[in-house]
């Protein structure tokens, strides 16, 4: 009701605009060349028309439900979640057009002008904004006034890399920026005390034919002279004699004791490093701190490889703190035309052992439950920054079928995880590579006994991989070893009956199986940069099964068990599996404005068996439907394709092929309320056919004939702990139908499966 009378109120949003004032409706920009995008031009408006949602003014009609006489209950709560009126302000509106000029300036319209024009009607104001644009100043030439010969020599080495370009136009963003990659670059040869003050522009517009001439300076160092008078000289280069590292500092200890904690230390000599601790033996090893390290005596002051080695001894997750300082001593080398710095690094630990217990919400495909879990971490077990984590987890989830009420699974599992800040490979260490892209070795072991409505299924898992970060954004993920011993040792006799035993491939999929292969990941992950309105996720996966292990057996001349519809082999008396799976996720985040954002999502993946198997494993085939899915069908109701299974007392449709589309338009309403509107589009399907699931097989003539849709609106609830949600969903289009009966418009709502809508209650964003 609150949200309905938000909305209906914002349709009178001058309720509170104080008279002879007006409320700012909107503001337009129009600019009269591609070379300026007007997205660029609305962050310098100084005044903001109130947020919107769908076009309406939901905020400030949460504010207009107030009685703004009243200070207390629930008017004073309304006008805080909600937004006051934006009045019109004309002082706003000269700054702006100023703060544009400026920013047009910037980018070599000197000449730029700015015309605003303000309509008003019915108490209402809109501002337009009209850019006026030339031809922009253009780079002529290029002239550098650098006083120092030395840093002159090393500017020119790197001059290609010069972000100004004569015959570009004119941008000072540019210039800063290259004052910025010049700092840098001279900082990494030893220069320590250089900054970006000491480098300077002078523009000269005045040059006919719309261009400019640029000065590109660089002023010399100021020191304090005799008589502590400040002296010009050359900028001095530095060199690192000695590094001081303290392997278990505790910032505490060293304010409160002072010299007393400083006394406690023994220095200690290893390959060219002080290591400054207490007696006994280190938190981390020696070496392990040093394969860390960018830093060398003896070499020159380096910024970058400062900020790579912090950033390599965090990746440690040893250190919740690390401090790189440097210091110059006063004595100095004598005849030499550098100095030196002395280098102190600080590593505060973590706490290295802990024990917690966590009660968590669950959600697996839309079906929610609790976990409990009791997890061990020790993240130094060896003394190497190996991380080793131990979890017993137990769990019981609802499981909500249409047709038969809500059921149950439970789950009891135990896992356990070691993590090693290196590549384990055999024979060959490459500290470069260590070094460039922090890569990690993980082994872990898991199993897992779940209990579902119709069926018991055992999990044992063992996997060896690799990981390493090509940059902040890349991740790569190698696992060459994995291992999985799936058995059901129980089905409900009725379900095996009516449900599997209708189908070949579900036979051969629900199969005590070994799986036996590697994978291979690729993350690409933009969403935690700040600032960006544009945000993308990618992930690709690859992997194969059983190849190497029929290889084996075939040189092994092992003898094939034969059946009725194909042979195959056996390990220790278990059929293994042979498939290839690939898949791809692709996510893209556009910031609208401070309240609304719109997702786009794609998915894409196939897996194929062949050889050793008639079907994928039931654990990696693909599914439709659910909180996660396409939500107007409930989890595992959809598909394959547009097969229409018979009523059955447990719905669980699975294929070899996916493919997803979805999109949803996400808003912040008030406190912790979120809401949203979204399409989603795809289905899955047989690569083979099946006789037993007409329509089930993909097909690429006609594979859009059984793409289904459904679309909705949900509420979520940010508790800033979790994200709970709540998405209804409607049927639009379904493929299990023929003709015009598939989109829903044309038919009742009797003559589709399971009803036209589905509600889901789930944890987190869908994507």
């Amino acid at each position: 009701m609150v949200v309905i009378a938000a909305t209906v109120l914002s349709c009178n949003p001058t309720k509170y605009v104080p008279q002879g004032e007006t409320l700012l409706d909107r503001n337009y920009v129009k600019v009269n060349r591609e070379s300026v995008k007007k997205g660029d031009l609305y962050p310098y408006i100084r005044q903001k028309p109130n947020k919107r949602i769908f076009g309406v003014r939901f905020h400030l009609g949460l504010y207009n439900l107030s009685n703004i006489n009243k200070e207390k209950g629930i008017h004073n709560y309304l006008r805080n979640i909600g937004e006051e009126p934006v009045i019109f302000d004309q002082n706003s509106v000269d700054k702006s057009t100023d703060q544009i000029r400026s920013y047009l300036v910037s980018k070599g319209y000197f000449d730029a002008r700015v015309a605003e024009t303000v309509e008003t009607a019915k108490k209402q104001s809109k501002v337009y904004y009209d850019i006026y644009l030339n031809e922009p100043y253009k780079v002529r030439k290029i002239t550098y006034d650098i006083e120092d010969t030395t840093i002159a020599k090393i500017a020119f080495i790197d001059s290609s890399a010069s972000l100004i370009e004569r015959g570009k136009p004119y941008d000072a963003e540019k210039l800063q920026a290259e004052r910025d990659r010049l700092e840098r670059f001279v900082r990494d040869h030893g220069f320590y005390n250089f900054s970006a003050d000491h480098i300077y522009f002078r523009v000269d517009s005045t040059i006919p034919g719309r261009q400019v001439d640029i000065v590109y300076g660089v002023k010399n160092a100021v020191r304090i002279g005799p008589g502590n008078k400040p002296v010009v000289v050359p900028h001095v280069q530095y060199r690192v004699r000695n590094i001081y590292i303290y392997p278990d500092f505790n910032p505490r200890e060293f304010l409160t004791e002072g010299s007393e904690y400083q006394k406690s230390f023994d220095t200690i000599s290893y390959k060219g490093y002080y290591f400054i601790t207490r007696p006994g033996r280190p938190f981390v090893k020696y070496d392990l701190l040093l394969q860390s390290l960018y830093l060398r005596p003896g070499f020159t002051f380096n910024q970058s490889n400062t900020e790579r080695s912090h950033a390599k001894l965090m990746a440690l997750k040893s250190y919740r703190l690390v401090n790189i300082l440097y210091n110059e001593p006063e004595d100095k080398p004598a005849g030499s035309d550098y100095r030196y710095l002395d280098c102190t690094i600080q590593l505060t630990p973590v706490s290295r052992q802990s024990f917690t217990v966590e009660l968590e919400g669950t959600n697996s495909g839309g079906n929610l439950g609790g976990a409990l879990n009791f997890i061990y971490q020790n993240r130094n077990l060896l003394h190497g920054a190996e991380q080793f984590n131990m979890k017993l987890r137990g769990a019981y989830e609802t499981f909500s079928q249409s047709t038969t009420g809500i059921k149950s699974t439970e789950e009891l599992g135990a896992e356990m995880t070691l993590r090693l800040p290196k590549f384990l490979v055999p024979f060959i260490q490459s500290e470069n590579f260590i070094r460039k892209y922090t890569p990690s070795t993980s082994v872990q072991a898991l199993y897992n006994y779940q209990h579902l409505p119709v069926y018991t299924r055992t999990l044992a898992n063992a996997s060896f991989g690799y990981q390493w970060n090509q940059d902040a954004y890349r991740t790569h993920m190698v696992y060459p070893l994995q291992l999985n011993l799936v058995k059901i040792p129980y089905i409900e006799p009725d379900y095996y009956t009516n449900v599997i035993e209708q189908s070949s491939y579900l036979i051969n999929s629900y199969k005590n199986i070994l799986i036996a292969g590697g994978s291979y990941s690729y993350i690409y992950n933009r969403q935690k940069i700040r600032r960006s309105r544009n945000n993308w996720f990618l992930r690709v996966n690859a992997e194969a099964s059983g190849n190497l292990l029929r290889g084996i057996m075939r040189i092994a001349g092992a003898t094939p068990v034969s059946d009725t519809v194909t042979s195959y082999y056996k390990i220790f008396d278990q059929p293994f599996a042979q498939y290839v799976k690939a898949d791809i996720d692709a996510r893209y985040n556009r910031i609208i404005n401070d309240v609304s954002s719109i997702v786009f999502r794609g998915f894409a993946g196939a897996g194929i068996p062949y050889s050793n198997s008639l079907a994928m494993p039931f654990e990696k085939q693909y599914f439709e439907g659910g909180a996660n899915g396409i939500r107007g069908w409930q989890v595992r109701s959809l598909g394959p394709g547009s097969y229409s299974p018979p009523n059955a007392k447990f719905i669980n449709q699975t294929g070899d092929i996916k493919l997803e589309a979805n999109v949803e338009y996400r808003f912040k309403l008030a406190w912790i309320l979120e809401g949203a509107v979204f399409i989603d589009a795809g289905n899955i399907w047989a690569i083979r056919e099946d006789p037993d699931r007409p329509g089930a097989k993909f097909s690429f003539s006609k594979f859009q004939n059984d793409i289904a849709i459904g679309a909705g609106f949900g509420m979520r609830f940010d508790l800033k702990f979790v994200l709970l949600r709540t998405d209804l969903g409607f049927k639009i289009r379904d493929p299990r139908l023929t003709g015009s009966e598939r989109w829903i418009f044309t038919r009742d709502a009797s003559s589709s499966q399971g009803g036209n809508a589905a509600l889901v209650i789930a944890i987190g964003y869908p994507f």
